[in-house]
C-alpha cells in the first residue's frame, strides 16, 4: 500500500492544521481535533 501525505483543515474556520501519513486504499479521514484559532474541539477534514 503506498501512503500519502494529508492535510486535516478545521470545519469552522478552514485553518489547516495537522498533517498525517495516510493510506491511499481508504476513504476520506475526518477527526475531532483541537483547533488553537477557534479554542475548541471541532471535526477536521481531509484536505488536498
Amino acid at each position: 500500500m503506498a501512503r500519502e501525505h494529508i492535510i486535516l483543515a478545521c470545519s469552522e474556520c478552514k485553518q489547516r492544521n495537522y498533517t498525517f501519513m495516510h493510506n491511499k486504499a481508504t476513504g476520506k479521514l475526518s477527526l475531532k481535533k483541537y483547533c488553537r484559532f477557534c479554542r475548541k474541539h471541532t471535526v477536521h477534514k481531509q484536505t488536498k
